[in-house]
């Protein structure tokens, strides 16, 4: 009883900030329930028992990717009033396409089928709570059976950050900048220059 009225508790305050996320004008406050949908997100992990995702969400996606939106977002002078501008432009081919992807999903759950052995060839590749740890069956199952789709997330995942630099890498002048053609180029005459000092005298 306790543990379906905690469940309840964690998954309306989950939605709740979920929805606030998407919703809420200020940016930093919407950062914020973020956050908050994360640490009811790991709560419900506990329930199920999945310790290890639960604290590998709050450690990663809490202490890294979500205040690393915060700091991002407070850092970045960037005028929200000019995007929200053009919303109402762009708001029919939003709409479209949601309409599109709400079709896809329905026509994929109705097509969706549960084979009558399904249960018995999930018990037989379960293994022994007691014999193999949480960790140790997350594992096996990563880096063996999903290893392509463990890599290519990480291929994807190195793409967006490397086009989230360029794409917030500006010009400022009287900044210096590296140019690394250059610096692998040169040769030991250019890196290395010798001065004759002579005696009782300064560089």
């Amino acid at each position: 009883m306790i543990a379906s009225l905690v469940f309840y508790l964690f998954a309306a305050i989950t939605v709740a900030s979920a929805v606030m996320v998407i919703s809420a004008r200020n940016p930093v406050h919407s950062v914020l329930f973020l956050i908050l949908a994360f640490f009811n997100a790991a709560g419900l992990f506990l329930l199920l028992g999945a310790e290890f995702l639960s604290m590998i969400l709050v450690i990663v996606y809490v202490g890294a990717v979500a205040v690393l939106f915060l700091f991002v977002v407070m850092m970045l002078d960037v005028n929200f009033t000019e995007l929200r501008q053009g919303f109402l432009q762009y708001l029919p081919v939003g709409g479209v396409i949601g309409l599109i992807l709400l079709v896809e999903l329905l026509l994929v759950l109705g097509s969706w089928s549960v084979l009558p052995t399904a249960g018995e060839l999930a018990a037989a590749r379960a293994p022994d709570v007691a014999a193999v740890t949480n960790t140790d069956a997350i594992g096996r199952i990563m880096y063996t059976q999903y290893l392509l789709p463990f890599q290519a997330a990480g291929l994807i995942l190195l793409v967006a950050m490397i086009g989230a630099i360029v794409l917030t890498l500006r010009h400022r002048p009287g900044v210096k900048r590296q140019v690394i053609a250059r610096q692998v180029t040169r040769t030991m005459e250019t890196a290395v220059e010798v001065k004759q000092v002579k005696p009782g005298q300064g560089i």
